[in-house]
This record gives structure tokens, C-alpha cells and sequence, in this order.
């Protein structure tokens, strides 16, 4: 059913609206996804605090040409949907989960990180970096690293004192 030019100014306002509170974009190619497999994305991805946004490409990109991203904005191609989030990495992270789940029925198109717009490489990249919790436990064990060689040294050689 056609839209009218009222619905599709509400569609391009709640886009820009989107737009402007996000963080982070990223643009998902859906083709092909059960209408129960996106029922459960869109539940998975809402625990993480990362919402989902379908809309037209027209009117996307109009919503988008609004927005003063740097960058080259990556072609929108097939059925299109947004992740959002405030958070930097959910989105991203979110989405390469499903894509890996639902291999060439879910795919990164792009995206905007920090203000700018990124490629699909530039985004799974994004998406692969560890979450804060995997972070900051890289970070004790590159700590305690020296500490524990330390230990086992000074173990060697009270071994051989005695």
C-alpha cells in the first residue's frame, strides 16, 4: 500500500530524530529473513539496548542527506533496516551476530561511527572489537603478566637453594 506524503514526513522526522540521538548507525541488508528470525533480532538486540528501524532507502537517504556526516555514505542495496543505539559498539557487534547467524540473509551494508560514515569493512571491524568486561580483563592479565614470571623465577630458585 503507497504512502502518503504525511506518513512519509513522519517517517523522514522519526529517521532524522533517530539520526540525531544514535551514537552509531549501522545499515542491514535483510534479504530473504523470516519474519520470525527478525522478531527474535529485534528482541536480542533490544536487551542490549540496540533498536531496529525499517524504512524505505529513498527515504533514508533523504533523512540522511540532512545529517552532516563526513565521509562517502555506502550504497544502500536491498531491503534495508537501521540498528541504533547510544552505545558506540552495540549496534555493530549486535548485527555481526545475526550476520554470522543468518548467513546471506542478514549483511552490513555501512554505517555512521563517531559522525562519519564507514564501509562494511570499516563497521565488522567495529564490531569485532571485545566488549569493556573482555577488555579490562586483557588489560589484568597483560598486568599481571611480569608479576607471575616474577613469582615462578624466585620459585625456581628457592627450589634449587634447597
Amino acid at each position: 500500500m503507497a504512502r502518503t506524503k504525511t506518513q512519509k514526513k513522519e517517517i523522514i522526522e522519526k529517521l532524522s530524530k533517530i539520526m540525531g540521538d544514535a551514537k552509531s548507525l549501522v545499515f542491514v541488508n535483510f534479504h530473504g529473513l523470516k519474519v520470525l528470525d527478525a522478531t527474535a533480532m529485534r528482541r536480542a538486540m533490544k536487551k542490549d539496548g540496540v533498536s531496529y528501524f525499517v524504512a524505505k532507502k529513498s527515504l533514508t537517504e533523504i533523512a540522511l542527506a540532512g545529517k552532516k556526516y563526513s565521509g562517502t555514505m555506502p550504497q544502500l542495496i536491498g531491503e534495508s533496516g537501521i540498528a541504533y543505539s547510544t552505545d558506540l559498539i552495540a549496534p555493530a557487534r549486535n548485527v555481526y551476530e545475526f550476520q554470522k547467524k543468518f548467513k546471506d540473509q542478514v549483511n552490513i551494508v555501512g554505517g555512521v561511527f563517531d559522525g562519519a560514515y564507514m564501509d562494511k569493512n570499516g563497521m565488522i571491524a567495529i564490531a569485532s572489537i571485545p566488549s569493556l568486561d573482555t577488555l579490562r580483563g586483557m588489560f589484568v592479565n597483560v598486568i599481571n603478566s611480569p608479576i607471575q614470571g616474577f613469582v615462578m623465577a624466585l620459585d625456581q630458585i628457592a627450589k634449587k637453594k634447597n
